[in-house]
Order: structure tokens, then sequence, then C-alpha cells
């Protein structure tokens, strides 16, 4: 007869029934156990030592573990004879597991450059068991490491008196100039054991900033096109001859970006720094 497997959940009790046994005494059956507590093959039955902390025999027969922990995982057999003298026995093949809390994102980043390697934040999950796997999501669809735009580095630690375990998965992207400006990311622990949905973290949106080369040197230019505006004082440019009329080119950004004026199709352009007090530069 093949093993039957068993899954349970750490610190809760366990109770193997020992198919063919009588319900009450007195009951010729004996219960075998190689676990992470044993040497080899224990052996327990209704007129033997219990094995008070651990496991005991109940009065039907069956096997009672109070609170499951690690070091129960592996094999349990029963064997049992009935009154007809018939044998019976039973395998069973004993897991367990815990389901840790949902994950979180430590040290989110705060905004992302394109076309440049950034940490978006460690994704860490404490006190599961097994260990389970965590998943990156960019805009809730699943993001695969390619070792170029997107790259995890995970670690899994080892709880040395409770064994459970903790991961942490940290995640480097280099978004694409031109792609999306606010994308949103998350995390989730799948767990090993038992076969149960996802566990996520709440999500984080990240604004992408452009970035370009002018000048003799880098310069970083902090501003998506959608934000650039021109403000027209007065309203629409209408104005008298001989009248004002002042163009203002809203950038707001950190530093200072480079702004380029362009009157009509005329081949000559200005390169002008834009003084920052809030507002662009006023010609």
């Amino acid at each position: 007869m093949g093993d039957q497997n068993i899954t349970a959940r750490i610190g809760k009790p366990l109770v193997l029934n020992c198919k063919g046994a009588p319900k009450k005494p007195p009951q010729q059956l004996e219960w075998k156990l190689n676990t992470g507590r044993t040497e080899a093959w224990k052996v327990l039955s209704p007129q033997g030592d219990p094995w008070d902390s651990v496991a005991r025999v109940l009065p039907n027969g069956s096997l009672l573990l109070p609170a499951v922990g690690i070091q129960d995982e592996g094999t349990f057999r029963c064997r049992a004879t009935s009154r007809s003298g018939k044998e019976t026995k039973s395998n069973y093949r004993v897991r367990v597991y815990q389901i840790p809390g949902k994950p979180e994102i430590v040290d989110p980043a705060s905004e992302l450059m394109a076309g440049v390697p950034n940490k978006v934040g460690t994704c860490v999950s404490e006190g599961g068991y097994p260990a389970g796997t965590l998943n990156w999501l960019l805009d809730g669809k699943a993001l695969i490491p390619d070792g170029k735009g997107v790259s995890v580095k995970e670690e899994t630690k080892r709880h040395p008196k409770t064994g459970l375990f903790t991961l942490h998965s940290g995640l480097m992207v280099t978004p694409a100039r031109g792609g999306a400006l606010h994308p949103t990311f998350s995390c989730s622990f799948t767990p090993g054991l038992p076969r149960r949905r996802a566990l996520h973290t709440a999500p984080i949106q990240l604004r992408v900033w452009s970035e370009r080369r002018g000048g003799e040197g880098p310069n970083v230019d902090a501003v998506p096109l959608k934000e650039v505006q021109l403000v027209v004082e007065p309203e629409g440019g209408v104005v008298a001859p001989g009248g004002t009329v002042t163009l203002t080119c809203e950038a707001p950004a950190q530093p200072p970006p480079q702004i380029h004026w362009i009157k009509g199709k005329q081949a000559r352009r200005g390169r002008l720094q834009a003084l920052w007090k809030g507002r662009g530069w006023k010609p």
C-alpha cells in the first residue's frame, strides 16, 4: 500500500487513523515513526510508554501529535490486527507548513530614471515554511528577470531556532526612454505548501524621469514631456502694437533643465539654461 500524503500546519494538532483497528480496547496495533525526531524507526503502542510531548496512541488506536513541528515531517506507519485476525497497514507521509504574513516592499524608490539601472525596492517575506517563492509584477503582469533591463537579487535565510524562512528579493530595472511614465510595481509570495493563492504586497507607483545629455557634460533633464507647459501672459497672447507679452516655459524639475526656444521655422536655436525659481526663463 502506498503512502498517503498529509499536510499539517505547524503548531496545530494532527490525528492519524490506524485503519483496521478495533474502535475499543484491547487492540493489537503498533505505530512506527521515522521523522526528524527519531534516529531510525520509533515504535509506539497502546501498551507502551507514551511519547507525551510529541505523540501518543489514543484509546481508539489513532495517533495524536498535539502540536506538529518541522521535526515531525517524515513517515508514519500503523499495523493493526482485527479481532478476526485480519491485518491492515496504514502508511502516511507527513509534511508541515507555515503561511507567513503578507510580504512587504521595503526601502521603495521614490522615482526612477529612464535609461539607467534603478533599484525599485526589496520584497520581504518572513516566517514561512517551506521557503516558497517571491515574484515581482509590473502593472499586474509577471516581471521576468532577463539580466539586462530587469534583474533580481534573491536571498533566503532560515531562523536557527524556529526553522522558518525569511526571503528577500531586490528588484533592479532600467526603464526604456519613452516608456510608461507611472509604472506600478508589486510583489507576491507563492507558498511551497499548501496550494493556495499567492499573497500580494500593496502596489507602489513610481514616476519615470527622462535622461539626456547636453552641453559639455552630462545633464539630466527630469522632465516628462507631458509635464512641460507654455504659459502666455496675457492669456491668449493678444496685445496692442508695442505691448509686452511674456512666454513662460514651466518645467518642474530638479536639477534645472535646459530650455530651447525656437521662433517659427528659423534655423537659429538659442540654448538657454533655466533659472529655477518655481517658473522657467522669461525672455
